[in-house]
């Protein structure tokens, strides 16, 4: 299989404006993720896909490899759809931008997944993590996914879910990480729904997937990095580094 790696990066964000470009440690954000990506040797190619000349320039600069949007984009996926739409690959990554503490052994996990007979009706697929501190449980920046017996997403939401009614019971929360693993088509799909309601309400682009019916895979990673999201997460994150 041809694996490749690509990292939707917009400059504008909503949250943290230009949070990609944030010096940690000793270089942005964006080339955290993309080294720390390439350094896996997971993949046939890893490519940062942006709508900012500052970025792309950043990434081109220091020897690596980058492609400018040609239209604008509402989601990552949506980015890299049409980065790929030309490419001849089997599998595609997505590793968000805003997240420099990339490690092999989650993506990885995520490759294999596809693997075998029982990988062929795979997909996408994409990474979750155990989250225990109440303050993140009930951050709505901190999307939250349900899953059944058999690990597929039921729900992905920034509001707690499940929802302690019963206080008795302790359930399990997952934080989704935003690393998503699709075959090509399963991406193309994608790009060509609309956006759809619960998507639209909650901003959380995997939505569209399961209100189009389609299953998505979850896999438990120890990843605890910090997604980049806000400028005290960049303070978390200069405190791991």
């Amino acid at each position: 299989m041809t694996k490749i790696a690509m990292i939707p990066a917009r400059y504008a964000a909503s949250r943290f404006p230009a949070k990609l470009m944030q010096v940690l440690g000793n270089k942005p954000v964006i080339r955290h993720t993309y080294d720390n990506t390439v350094a896996t040797g997971l993949f046939d190619e890893v490519i940062v896909v942006t709508d900012s000349e500052i970025i792309y320039s950043e990434i081109v600069q220091h020897g690596g490899k980058a492609i400018m949007s040609i239209q604008q984009h509402e989601s990552g996926s949506d980015r890299i759809a049409e980065a790929v739409a030309n490419m001849d690959v089997d599998i595609v990554i997505n590793v968000q931008g805003d997240e420099p503490f990339v490690q092999r052994e989650p993506l990885e996990k995520l490759l294999q997944i596809f693997e075998g007979e029982a990988g062929e009706t795979i997909q996408v697929a994409s990474l979750m993590q155990v989250l225990k501190d109440a303050a993140f449980i009930n951050d709505p920046n901190y999307v939250k996914v349900a899953v059944d017996k058999n690990m597929n997403a039921l729900l992905f939401s920034r509001s707690v879910i499940p929802y302690p009614r019963e206080q008795q019971i302790s359930p399990i929360y997952y934080e989704h990480i935003g690393i998503y693993a699709f075959r090509k088509q399963a991406l193309m799909n994608f790009t060509n729904w609309p956006v759809t309601p619960l998507e639209a309400a909650e901003k959380i682009e995997c939505l569209r997937y399961l209100e189009n019916g389609v299953t998505l895979k979850m896999i438990v990673t120890q990843y605890m990095g910090v997604e980049i999201d806000t400028p005290e997460d960049l303070v978390r994150a200069a405190k791991l580094l």
